[in-house]
C-alpha cells in the first residue's frame, strides 16, 4: 500500500475509520464480523486506525483495543475526544455531549486507554470544538497529555482554518480531519492550504460521500437511527437532484477502469501528497474494494472532468442539517 506522512508517522494513504462496525449507520455488526473486518484490513497492509470514543459510546474503542491490541506495533491508532456519550439525566440513557473541558478531556483519554488496550494513543483528535472553551484551553490540554505521555499527538477534526493556526499556536497540530469528498469540498476554501503550510496532514473521512459515490443507495432503505436521515443531501428534492450526477460519474469509473469507489479514494488522494484517505465500513469485500483504491492512477484530464461534474456547483443540498452546521467550526462556500 501507498504510504504517507501523518504528522511524526508514516501510514497507509488509505485507513480505516472505525464507526461502522457499531454507530451511525445502522446496528452494530456482530463481534466475529467486526473482528474478521479489523484483522482483514491489517492484512490487506492498512496501518492507519482511526476511532473515537463517541462512536457506539465506547463501542468502536473497546472492539479496537479487544481485537488489535496483540498488534500494537503493526499500526498507527488514533481516537477522538471531546466528543461522547454522557449519563445527562441520571437514567442510564446516553446522549451525544460537546465538551472541551481540560477536566473532561483528561478523563475521556484515561477512559480511552482503558478500552483501546493500550499505553498511549498515537493520535488524538478534539472530535469537535467545544465553542464555550477557548479552543487555545482544549489544545492546551492535549498538549499536556503527550508532555504525560498518554499520547504522542495533537489532531483537530471539522475546524476553520483561523481556529487551526490559534489551536497550532498553542501546541503542535499534526492532522487535520474533516469530511472531504468530490461532494464535499469545503476543505479546498482554506483549510487545505493552511495544513499544507504549517506540517499538518489532512485526513479527508467519508471520502464515498457517505455511500453516495460507492454504489446504489435507496435512502428509503436506510435503517431508522442511519444519520443519513437528518442529511438533506439524501432528502427530497436534492436526492434526486444528486442522482443525475452518477450516470456521468460512473462512465468515468469504467473508462478509469476501476470501481465508482475506488474512483472516489483515488481522487481525495490525487488532490495533494498530504492527504489521507479515511473510508469506513462493516463490509469485508468493499473493505479490500477500497485498498485496491491506492493502486489506481488517474489522468489530469480525469481529475478536471471529475472536478467540473461534482462540485458545490452541481451537488444539491447542505452535507448537515442546521443543528450539525452549527456545531462544525468549517467554512462553507457562498450562497
Amino acid at each position: 500500500m501507498q504510504q504517507r506522512a501523518l504528522g511524526p508517522f508514516t501510514v497507509s494513504a488509505i485507513g480505516l475509520g472505525c464507526m461502522n462496525i457499531c454507530h451511525a449507520y445502522g446496528p452494530p455488526v456482530p463481534d466475529a464480523q467486526a473482528e474478521r473486518l479489523l484483522l482483514a484490513a491489517l492484512d490487506d497492509g492498512v496501518t492507519h486506525f482511526d476511532t473515537a470514543a463517541l462512536y457506539g459510546f465506547g463501542a468502536s474503542e473497546t472492539t479496537v483495543g479487544r481485537v488489535l491490541s496483540a498488534h500494537r506495533s503493526r499500526f498507527t491508532l488514533a481516537s477522538k475526544c471531546g466528543m461522547q456519550g454522557v449519563d445527562v439525566k441520571g437514567d442510564g440513557q446516553l446522549v451525544r455531549v460537546i465538551d472541551g473541558r481540560p477536566a473532561t478531556l483528561r478523563a475521556t483519554c484515561e477512559a480511552a486507554l482503558k478500552r483501546l488496550r493500550t499505553e498511549v494513543i498515537d493520535l488524538y483528535y478534539l472530535h469537535r470544538w467545544d465553542k464555550q472553551v477557548p479552543i487555545e484551553e482544549s489544545v492546551g490540554a492535549l498538549g499536556d497529555l503527550v508532555r504525560a505521555g498518554k499520547i504522542r499527538a495533537v489532531g483537530l477534526s471539522e475546524v476553520s482554518a483561523a481556529t487551526l493556526r490559534k489551536a497550532h499556536a498553542e501546541h503542535p497540530i499534526a492532522a487535520v480531519q474533516t469530511e472531504y469528498s468530490l461532494w464535499t469540498r469545503n476543505p479546498e476554501i482554506a483549510v487545505l492550504e493552511a495544513c499544507r503550510e504549517i506540517g499538518a496532514a489532512f485526513v479527508a473521512f467519508s471520502p464515498t460521500g457517505r455511500g453516495f459515490l460507492a454504489g446504489d443507495l435507496d435512502p428509503a432503505a436506510f435503517d431508522a437511527k442511519d444519520i443519513r436521515r437528518s442529511m438533506p443531501r439524501f432528502a427530497a428534492p436534492h436526492w434526486a437532484a444528486n442522482q443525475r450526477l452518477l450516470p456521468a460519474y460512473r462512465a468515468i469509473a469504467a473508462e478509469a477502469g476501476c470501481t465508482p469507489a475506488q474512483l472516489s479514494l483515488a481522487w481525495v488522494l490525487h488532490k495533494a501528497p498530504h492527504i489521507h484517505a479515511l473510508p469506513g465500513t462493516a463490509n469485508l469485500d468493499h473493505l479490500h474494494e477500497n485498498n485496491r483504491a491506492a493502486d489506481v492512477v488517474l489522468s489530469a484530464d480525469l481529475m478536471q472532468r471529475l472536478d467540473a461534474l461534482i462540485n458545490p456547483r452541481t451537488v444539491s443540498g447542505s452535507r448537515y442539517s442546521d443543528q450539525a452546521n452549527r456545531e462544525v467550526d468549517t467554512e462553507v462556500f457562498a450562497d
